[in-house]
């Protein structure tokens, strides 16, 4: 029970106030002048004005309520290194017991984990904020946060606005070790076929000398080298492919290392052409060379070089030179001199006429071993003795002539691997149900090929052969009727598609490539597609940001393509790898996250706040847990070994009772009594 005195005047106060003067100066005077009765009367005009002011006697019947203490624990990604996630489990197990001894205390623990996809940091008060919502700011006695010390979110007010003390107790080891690897400023694309640069950093506080950076292009090794520590380096990358050219950078730990999580960082490179120079020799006017032009001269990225010879040299009709309008056939210049500028070489039915000597053939056959590309679109010359089938490239053709032809409609079919096969998977119309493609009209025969046919045609024969040579590639394609799909003729037939895929794969487009693996993190899940020709379910390994590895089973999909998924439990850069050497790389967030920037344990951020707010802070690993007690507001928050939660004192209360101070009665006795008093006071002068 708790008892106040309170007025509830029956006047206005400016009128009470008014009265209370003029019976003060009333009062007063006749006190002054020395008037019989004076007393009196200044009594019976107190007992009017008390009257009037109505005092009265409150009493409340009040509940005491708990006050709350805010325990949060930080979960973050610095939080599971070095075994400080253990440490703080172990703290606030001991907190939780030490403050469920105080009276009057409700204790409310909030956890803070990052959120995948997102690069936060470590956000402890905003945390805090979210706990409070629910609890009245007069309530709080004080927060306790178990932490590593690098906290992102400190308010400019120091934590002052919480109205308690901020408590910290430090995860970790003071004068913590660690290396990091700083990536710097990259170019976002590069060209294909030229180096980028790429700028980082090792940095090393107290470290001396030299590191060793192991450096992984598209998942494969690329090259190790040796860099000074906390000084910039740069890399030059060759840019190979088109698409995306992901560059991991991992530096060996160094010397009492906390942890190797933030030594590796990755960076993708999208690789661009400048322009793709396409040669094309048409051996004889027909009726699909006008495609293969229409084809590459559609695109605007495509600089073609295109030569037909239509007078070879044995042509002799007795026609004066100067009155011919064609001109030599550039031999030398294109295949001797500028060969290797081209990115792709193609031979439309191509004749061997004594125009291309035996040392240029064998120059496109080294081209090819080089990593240079070539498609040959062959007709009945590739049967006929002394053909291209019988030059120094058959050391490079997937595919020699069997001398013959079949000259009759059929119906190009895929064939097990080409279902596979990324170069014609998926392509219109083979799928079952798809109306069917149109026929060709002729083939040419061959002896069992030594790459890989991905279409058959009459007799299920080689119609369309893939084969990779030295670090070249070669494609053939076994007719001169594919124009007909073009035409639409027999209900056509996916041509422009098709000669697109065979010309991307010949210059190592990955998304063509036959073993791939790719990795992509979208919603809170790890996508992995994994393409071989090989069918059946497979298993890869997922190794996260932790460095943990785990197992992952990709489904078959029957298309060449196995697929699984997995959910993401964290921001960071997550490998995927399987048994045949593949590997990806895929992002959740950032892929070097601002929370594995630096995982020294500090109290620089947190210092401040303690002080500003008078609460303490300590290291787990310098004397555990301190103790705790309640305290006054406005006391001392913390000392030597322990830490103070504020008594707030709040209270809710259950009844009121009012009652006069004086009763009516009383009043009425006290001012007739002095009237009476006055009256007889005066009377006897």
């Amino acid at each position: 029970m708790n008892q106040t005195i309170s007025l509830a005047p029956l006047v206005s106060w400016p009128w009470l106030a008014a009265l209370a003067v003029a019976a003060t100066l009333v009062a007063g005077l006749g006190l002054a002048l020395g008037a019989r009765g004076g007393g009196w009367r200044a009594l019976v005009l107190g007992v009017l004005v008390l009257a009037l002011a109505n005092p009265r006697l409150v009493s409340e019947r009040r509940t005491p309520l708990p006050d709350t203490a805010l325990v949060v624990v930080d979960q973050t990604l610095s939080q599971e290194v070095d075994g400080r996630a253990g440490q703080a489990e172990t703290a606030l197990a001991e907190v939780q017991e030490r403050l469920g001894r105080l009276a009057g205390l409700d204790v409310r623990v909030e956890r803070v984990s990052g959120t995948p996809g997102q690069d936060e940091g470590t956000r402890l008060f905003a945390a805090v904020d979210r706990a409070l919502a629910e609890v009245p700011r007069r309530r709080l006695a004080g927060v306790v946060m178990i932490t590593d010390g690098r906290v992102h979110d400190v308010p400019a007010d120091r934590g002052r606005s919480l109205d308690a003390p901020v408590h910290v107790l430090l995860t970790g080891r003071p004068g913590e070790r660690d290396r990091r690897l700083v990536p710097g400023k990259s170019p976002g694309f590069g060209l294909v076929g030229r180096d980028a640069a790429l700028s980082f950093r090792v940095e090393d506080q107290g470290g001396e000398g030299d590191a060793t950076v192991t450096v992984r292009l598209d998942g494969q090794p690329h090259a190790t080298i040796s860099v000074p520590l906390n000084r910039d380096a740069t890399i030059e990358i060759p840019i190979r492919h088109a698409g995306q050219n992901v560059v991991e950078l991992e530096v060996e730990p160094g010397p009492g290392e906390m942890s190797p999580a933030n030594n590796a960082a990755a960076l993708v490179l999208s690789g661009v052409r400048d322009r793709l120079k396409v040669l094309l020799v048409s051996g004889e006017p027909h009726a699909g060379g006008r495609a293969w032009r229409n084809l590459l001269k559609a695109d605007p990225a495509v600089d073609l070089v295109h030569f037909t010879i239509l007078r070879p040299p044995e042509k002799d009709d007795r026609t004066p030179i100067h009155e011919l309008s064609l001109i030599a056939f550039p031999v030398r210049e294109l295949f001797e001199e500028k060969l290797y500028d081209f990115d792709l070489v193609i031979f439309d039915r191509y004749r061997r006429r004594g125009v291309l000597s035996a040392g240029y053939y064998r120059n496109l056959a080294e081209y090819v071993r080089r990593g240079g590309a070539l498609l040959a679109a062959v007709g009945p010359e590739f049967a006929e003795a002394g053909g291209m089938g019988e030059s120094a490239l058959t050391e490079v053709l997937p595919a020699r002539p069997a001398g013959t032809l079949t000259e009759h409609p059929f119906p190009p079919r895929l064939t097990e691997a080409g279902r596979r096969h990324p170069v014609t998977s998926g392509l219109a119309g083979s799928r079952p149900g798809d109306a069917p493609w149109g026929r060709w009209m002729r083939q040419v025969d061959t002896a069992p090929p030594r790459g890989l046919s991905v279409m058959t045609g009459a007799g299920d024969r080689p119609l369309v052969v893939l084969d990779r040579v030295g670090d070249g590639r070669v494609a053939m394609v076994l007719s001169d009727s594919i124009w007909l799909w073009a035409k639409g003729w027999d209900g056509g037939g996916p041509h422009d598609e098709l000669l697109r895929r065979l010309a991307h794969w010949l210059m190592k487009e990955p998304d063509l490539e036959e073993r791939s693996l790719r990795a992509e993190v979208a919603a809170g899940s790890l996508s992995v597609i994994r393409r071989s020709l090989d069918s059946g379910d497979a298993e890869v390994t997922v190794t996260g940001p932790d460095g943990v590895g785990r197992p992952l089973t990709l489904h078959d999909r029957g298309d060449g393509s196995a697929a699984g998924a997995m959910p993401v439990s964290r921001s960071g850069l997550w490998r995927v790898e399987d048994d045949g050497g593949l590997a990806a790389i895929a992002a959740a967030g950032p892929a070097s996250p601002v929370e594995m920037a630096e995982l020294t344990a500090d109290s620089g951020a947190l210092a401040p706040v303690a002080e500003a707010s008078r609460g303490g802070l300590a290291w787990l690993s310098q004397g555990g847990v301190p103790g705790f007690r309640r305290i006054s507001a406005g006391g001392a928050a913390a000392g030597r070994g322990w830490m103070g939660l504020v008594d707030k004192g709040d209270y809710q209360v259950d009844g009121v009772r009012d009652i006069p101070l004086l009763p009516a009665w009383a009043l009425l006795l006290l001012g007739l009594g002095g009237l009476l008093a006055a009256w007889r006071r005066e009377g006897r002068e």
